[in-house]
């Protein structure tokens, strides 16, 4: 694959890549985690939580099914672009009807519909950049991926800026901002039909079984990373206003928002070390060890301080660790011609944890205390680096 293919319109593919990865992450963070909770509570009242958790868990099944399935569609079809534009159209346009479904039941439909056409868009424009990034630029795709997140937590704050918007119209933002940020890849992105490899000679022709294999440990490993962050997501107040009761709910934004401005930078420059290094798991390896060790922090933690730095180690390492494995992950999937599907798969990753978090949580937690909650979550980081050891991608590279 030339240079050439990497630019459209005298602009590059990956920042164009990057900027409609940020888009998606605004797509769907401030509606989850603000705007939605704020219009089941209106409608909801007392019952609010329960709802909550019963539209979060029906979406997130509708949204892990239909990602494999626009995944595998666009894998047939042989294009991305249609699936992304019509994913952001119908995710767009039903984000708007929000505020007209004044009973749970619509809304919840509403929701199902909304994850549907949103994974329409996610699953093919996860599978592009394996179309079109080759293999020596994928350390630095993952790099770029990491400040999506941040994009996601500053565009909610943005939206919720008080007297800026009503409720109605910060759903028109969110939905205007994000068509803004993946417009450009549609209008101006290189596109390559699925199937044509962008990886080095060596690794193009690794054995599919040993393919498979790799692609199954870099599957457990984001897993045991993804069911320790989950479970600590779910309950950091808690656990920080335990230990220090000074921390109110300012203070965990304040913390999480260092989290995700501090990791980008350093999600950045460790993408571009291991391009440069041919060592494309070594910095997930790191991540993974330095995550277990601020959860071993958090186990000793005893003030708020040591609290809050061991919740910045464990939190910049693992969002390092989810995006690089985002970019990395593409090398090492079986078969090209099915990418779309595959990475629907690895989705599976991001939705299975909430199933196994609230056990693991309610077992441990009440007999034991957070420390053993932390200790076993320490023990996963780990087993994620461990079974890395395995993925030999960075050999091929090198023998290219």
């Amino acid at each position: 694959m030339t240079e050439r293919a990497l630019r459209v319109g005298g602009r590059g593919f990956l920042p164009l890549y990057a900027l409609a990865w940020a888009g998606a992450a605004i797509a769907y963070t401030p509606f989850l985690t603000i705007l939605l909770p704020v219009r089941i509570e209106m409608i909801a009242g007392p019952a609010s939580v329960h709802w909550l958790a019963v539209t979060t868990f029906i979406g997130a099944i509708a949204a892990s099914i239909a990602n494999i399935l626009f995944g595998w569609a666009s894998d047939r079809s042989g294009t991305r672009r249609p699936w992304v534009l019509a994913g952001l159209l119908l995710s767009g346009g039903l984000l708007m009807l929000v505020p007209h479904a004044t009973t749970l039941p619509v809304l919840t439909t509403l929701i199902i519909g909304w994850q549907v056409a949103l994974n329409m868009m996610l699953g093919p424009l996860a599978a592009w950049a394996g179309d079109v990034v080759p293999d020596r630029h994928k350390g630095l795709l993952g790099g770029l991926l990491a400040f999506a997140p941040a994009c996601g937590a500053l565009t909610g704050a943005l939206v919720t800026i008080p007297g800026l918007a009503d409720p109605s119209a910060r759903l028109t933002w969110v939905a205007a901002i994000t068509a803004a940020c993946i417009a450009p890849i549609i209008l101006l992105g290189a596109g390559r039909a699925p199937g044509q490899e962008t990886q080095s000679p060596a690794q193009a022709a690794a054995p599919i079984p040993m393919l498979r294999a790799m692609a199954t440990r870099m599957w457990f490993a984001r897993l045991l990373i993804q069911i320790s962050e989950a479970a600590l997501f779910a309950y950091l107040y808690v656990w920080l206003r335990g230990i220090d009761a000074g921390f109110g709910d300012a203070g965990v934004a304040r913390l999480l928002a260092i989290v995700l401005l501090l990791a980008a930078p350093a999600a950045l420059a460790a993408g571009y070390a291991a391009d440069a290094r041919r060592r494309p798991t070594l910095p997930l390896q790191i991540s993974a060890v330095v995550g277990a060790a601020g959860l071993m922090l958090m186990a000793l933690a005893d003030s708020g301080p040591a609290a809050a730095t061991g919740f910045l180690i464990f939190g910049v390492s693992t969002n390092i660790f989810l995006a690089l494995h985002s970019a990395q992950t593409l090398r090492v999937l079986p078969d090209a011609r099915y990418r779309g599907r595959d990475l629907g798969l690895f989705n599976l990753t991001n939705t299975v944890p909430s199933l196994i978090m609230p056990s693991l949580t309610l077992g441990l937690v009440p007999v034991l205390g957070f420390p053993a909650l932390f200790a076993v979550m320490a023990l996963l980081a780990l087993g994620a680096a461990w079974m890395l050891r395995g993925v030999s991608i960075g050999a091929a590279d090198r023998q290219a």
